[in-house]
């Protein structure tokens, strides 16, 4: 067992030297926000486990983090019953170059650059109901880098940028609109949906974090009569690895939709508008 690990470490101590080499290239790059490095975590069952079971996460990682220009520094292994992994990132960003979510402009337009549902239909997912069409969309969707999206962004004269996680695409779109003391109107018939997430709602394939997300941000969210509640849940939806929810002057949005079809991994839609009021409160129609 012991002589294993070592031999593990001594690989891995190799591939992080090899990084380092490549990486070192890609340490001097112009844009706003750069991602210099990362360190790996990762548990499985067993050293034996690791060796089987996290190879393809380990090899994706170092995948992703080299189509991010990140290079792989270091990292541990624990002994644990369940499979666990992750990247610790450390990056720089030039103060004049950052984007934040808190200056969001009236008149503004609103993209939004990955479809919804990933919550849901990993939900689905575990209860053994997704199809595989659709975990290969929400596999190809969550792999999918922003990076492409938030170079074009800046192209463009976006005013301000936030991405869609946790707390739902209401969650942080009203974190937005709280930053930068402004209202939104959202088209509930213009947003991009995962294939299949609509039906898995309808159901009831709900995670609890969508609920939870609902209840703490429903009392700021107007919603038109005409919407669809199962809509409503997919907007509640957590989301992993999701996209860009970017505002930027009105005559610049469909250039950039325009743009980003030319990128792979990127669907993105304009969704809304930012107005005046309600302050700090989202309004779907």
């Amino acid at each position: 067992m012991r002589g294993q690990h070592e031999k593990e470490k001594e690989q891995e101590h190799h591939i992080h030297e090899g990084r380092d080499e490549r990486g070192a290239s890609d340490g001097d790059r112009e844009e706003g926000g750069l991602s210099l490095k990362s360190g790996s975590g990762g548990s499985g069952p067993g050293f034996e486990g690791v060796e089987h079971s996290q190879r393809p996460e380990c090899a994706g990682g170092l995948e992703t983090s080299d189509d991010a220009g990140v290079t792989l520094v270091g990292g541990h292994t624990i002994e644990d019953q369940e499979i666990k992994y992750g990247l610790s990132v450390t990056g720089i960003v030039h103060p004049d170059k950052i984007l934040s979510n808190a200056k969001a402009m009236e008149g503004d337009k609103l993209v939004l650059t990955k479809p919804l549902g990933t919550g849901i239909i990993s939900t689905a997912l575990k209860g053994g109901m997704a199809s595989e069409k659709t975990v290969k969309e929400m596999t190809e969707c969550t792999i999918a880098l922003n990076r492409k999206a938030s170079e074009q962004m800046k192209i463009f004269g976006a005013h301000a940028c936030t991405d869609i996680t946790g707390f739902g695409f209401i969650g942080h779109g009203l974190e937005m609109a709280t930053a930068s003391r402004i209202g939104m109107v959202i088209d509930s018939g213009k947003i991009p949906l995962l294939s299949g997430v609509m039906d898995y709602a309808g159901v009831g394939l709900i995670p609890g974090g969508a609920h939870s997300n609902r209840r703490f941000f429903s009392c700021r969210v107007e919603i038109n009569p005409g919407v669809s509640g199962v809509l409503m849940d997919v907007l509640y939806d957590p989301q992993t690895s999701g996209g860009l929810l970017i505002s930027l002057p009105p005559n610049q949005a469909e250039s950039l939709v325009e743009a980003l079809k030319k990128e792979d991994g990127v669907r993105s839609s304009i969704i809304g508008e930012v107005v005046s009021e309600p302050e700090g409160k989202i309004r779907i129609i």
